[in-house]
C-alpha cells in the first residue's frame, strides 16, 4: 500500500499509547492486592504478531523482559495455527518463557480482527505470594509456570486455575488480581478492533512497522552523539543476599549509531536468588539506553535493534536453570550505576552517579483480625544518585524498578502492622557539587501476632558510589528491635518487636568544594545536612 501519512501515523501511534496507558489503569483500579493497587507494581504492552514490542507503559521498566520471555517462548513453541479467539495464555517461569522471577504473573492474549491474527494484548502484575522460602535454586522459590492456556475460547480452565490458586499463600487475592488483569487485556483488544474498524486493519499494521522504524532511526541518531569508542567500568558489589563481594565489569563499545554491552568476564551465577536471566539483562541494559537518548523515542522492538549485548551463559547475567532469581533486581540498578559511570568521560551531562539499590521489606503471617494469611510487601525507596548539574531526588524508586512506596494508610488498613517512623534522613545524601538524593527510614511493628520478615537491599558494605569527584552515599541498614539479627535477609518477629529499613542513598556528582554557598545554605535550611556536616564537608558556616 501506499506510504502512510504523517499525521495518520502519529494518530495510530498516539491512539495506541494510550491503550496500553488504559489498560494499566484498569488494572491499578481493579486489582484486589495493595501491591498492585497501591503500589502500581504492574505493566502493559501490545505486541505484533511476530511477538515484536509495538508499544509499552511507562510503568516498571525491568517487567520488559519478562514481555519478552513470553513473547519468544509462545511463538516458538506453540502453533499458531491452533491459537483461537479468546485463548489467553499465562506464564510467570524464568526458563520457560513468562517471567524474571516467580512472582510475575504474565497474561498474553491473541488479537484477532475479522478472523485474523494480527498480535498480542499482554499485561504482567507482581503477585505478593511465595513467601518464606529459600533460594538457593528455583525450584525451592514457588510455583513455576510455563506459557499454557489459561482461557480457551474464552473459557476458563478451572483446572488450571486451581492448580495455581493451590500452590498460592493468599488465593483471595490471586484470583482477583488476574480478574483485573484480564479485564485490562479485554479492554486493549477493544480498543484494538475499534482502531482498526477506523482505519482498517493494513493501516494499522503499516504504522506499526512505521513506528518501529523510526524508533530505530531516532535511537541511532541519539546514539551518534555519544563519541564512538570503548568504555569500561569495574566495581565492587554486596547484596546481604551472599557471603562474599562480587567483582563486576562491563564495556560498553560505541560505534557510529549503535552501542553494545560486552558483559564478560563475570562471576559465575551463584547459589542465592541475584541471578539474572538473559531477558532480564536485556531489559536493564534496553532501559539504561533509553534514559541516554531523545526522550520522545518509543520504546519499541525498533529501539532495541541499535542495541546488542554479550552475556556469557551461566554467569550472573545470563543465568542458566536451575538458578534462583528472586531478587534479581539487586544486580540491574548496580549494572546500570555502572555503565553510566563508564560513559562519564563522554557524556558526563547525561549520567548519574550510582543510586539506591532499594530495600526490600517482606511480612507475612496469619492476621489476628481475619484469621486469614497476609503478605505485606514494599520496596523502600532510597536516594537517586546526584546529576551533573541537579541533586539527586530524596526517598525514591530509581531505574528499573520504578514502584511506589506503600502510603500508611493503606498499610495499616490492610494489615496488622503499625507504621511508627518514616523520615528522610539527616546527611544520608553522597556530597558533592551536585548532592546525591536522601534515603529515609521506616520503622514497622507487628501487632498481637508472630510473624516471618524478609528485610534488606544492597549496598548494606560498600555506599553507593559517587562520580566525578563526588563522595559516597550512605549503606543500607535494616533493624530489628531487641537486637535480633536476620540471617540471609530473613528472621522471625514476635509480637509487637519492630523492623525498620534504612535503605542506601544516592553519591555524589563533583567534588563537594565546588558545590554552591546557597545551595549549602538552602540544604542547611530544609534539614538535609546538619551545621556539623555542612563545616566539616563543605567548610561551610551559616
Amino acid at each position: 500500500m501506499s506510504k502512510i501519512d504523517p499525521i495518520t501515523t502519529e494518530v495510530i501511534s498516539k491512539y495506541l499509547q494510550s491503550v496500553v496507558d488504559e489498560m494499566g489503569s484498569v488494572i491499578i483500579r481493579t486489582a484486589f492486592s495493595t501491591n498492585i493497587k497501591e503500589r502500581e507494581d504492574c505493566t502493559t504492552a501490545i505486541l505484533n504478531e511476530k511477538g515484536e514490542l509495538v508499544t509499552l507503559a511507562e510503568r516498571i521498566p525491568f517487567h520488559l523482559g519478562s514481555l519478552l520471555g513470553i513473547g519468544n517462548y509462545v511463538l516458538d513453541h506453540i502453533n499458531l495455527d491452533e491459537v483461537e479467539d479468546g485463548d489467553v495464555f499465562i506464564g510467570n517461569d524464568a526458563y520457560r518463557g513468562g517471567g524474571t522471577h516467580l512472582n510475575d504473573m504474565v497474561l498474553m492474549q491473541p488479537i484477532f480482527v475479522e478472523g485474523r491474527y494480527c498480535g498480542w494484548a499482554t499485561n504482567l502484575a507482581h503477585h505478593s505470594d511465595f513467601v518464606d522460602r529459600s533460594h538457593k535454586h528455583i525450584y525451592q522459590e514457588g510455583l513455576r509456570i510455563p506459557p499454557i492456556r489459561l482461557y480457551r475460547k474464552g473459557v476458563l480452565q478451572r483446572d488450571v486455575m486451581d492448580l495455581i490458586l493451590l500452590n498460592c499463600q493468599v488465593p483471595r487475592e490471586r484470583k482477583n488480581d488476574f480478574s483485573a488483569q484480564m479485564a485490562a487485556n479485554r479492554l486493549a483488544i477493544q480498543r484494538y478492533r475499534s482502531l482498526c474498524e477506523r482505519y482498517m486493519l493494513a493501516t494499522v499494521k503499516a504504522v506499526e512497522a512505521e513506528i518501529m522504524d523510526y524508533a530505530e532511526r531516532k535511537t541511532r541518531e541519539s546514539l551518534s552523539r555519544i563519541p564512538n569508542g570503548t568504555y569500561s567500568y569495574s566495581s565492587r558489589f554486596d547484596t546481604n543476599l551472599v557471603d562474599d563481594i562480587l567483582d563486576l565489569n562491563i564495556e560498553v563499545h560505541v560505534k557510529d549509531g549503535s552501542i553494545h554491552f560486552n558483559l564478560s568476564n563475570n562471576p559465575r551465577q551463584v547459589e542465592a536468588p541475584i541471578n539474572m536471566v538473559i531477558t532480564a539483562t536485556l531489559a536493564t541494559l534496553y532501559y539504561t539506553v533509553k534514559t541516554l537518548v531523545d526522550p520522545d523515542v518509543p520504546p519499541n522492538s525498533g529501539f532495541h535493534r541499535a542495541i546488542s549485548v554479550y552475556a556469557e551463559p551461566g554467569s550472573i547475567f545470563n543465568a542458566q536453570e536451575p538458578a534462583a532469581v528472586y531478587s534479581r533486581t539487586d544486580l540491574s540498578t548496580r549494572i546500570i550505576d555502572m555503565i553510566f559511570a563508564a560513559l562519564q568521560p563522554a557524556i558526563p551531562e547525561q549520567v548519574m552517579a550510582a543510586c539506591t539499590g532499594g530495600g526490600l521489606v517482606t511480612i507475612s503471617g496469619t492476621n489476628p483480625r481475619t484469621g486469614r494469611f497476609y503478605v505485606y510487601n514494599d520496596m523502600n525507596g532510597g536516594g537517586m544518585g546526584a546529576r551533573y548539574a541537579l541533586d539527586g531526588m530524596d526517598g525514591t524508586q530509581v531505574h528499573t524498578t520504578n514502584t511506589g512506596n506503600l502510603p500508611i494508610e493503606a498499610l495499616e488498613l490492610e494489615f496488622p502492622l503499625r507504621v511508627e517512623r518514616y523520615e528522610l534522613v539527616q546527611d544520608s545524601g553522597g556530597p558533592g557539587r551536585s548532592r546525591g538524593g536522601m534515603c529515609f527510614r521506616r520503622t514497622v511493628r507487628v501487632l498481637g501476632h508472630d510473624a516471618v520478615v524478609n528485610a534488606g537491599g544492597t549496598n548494606a558494605i560498600l555506599p553507593p558510589f559517587g562520580i566525578d569527584g563526588g563522595l559516597p552515599g550512605q549503606v543500607c541498614q535494616v533493624e530489628i528491635s531487641g537486637g535480633a539479627k536476620l540471617q540471609k535477609r530473613s528472621g522471625k518477629l514476635t509480637a509487637d518487636q519492630t523492623v525498620t529499613m534504612i535503605a542506601a542513598s544516592g553519591g555524589g556528582y563533583g567534588p563537594p568544594s565546588e558545590r554552591a554557598r546557597e545551595k549549602i545554605a538552602k540544604d542547611l535550611y530544609e534539614g538535609r545536612i546538619s551545621a556539623a556536616a555542612a563545616k566539616e564537608i563543605y567548610n561551610y558556616t551559616a
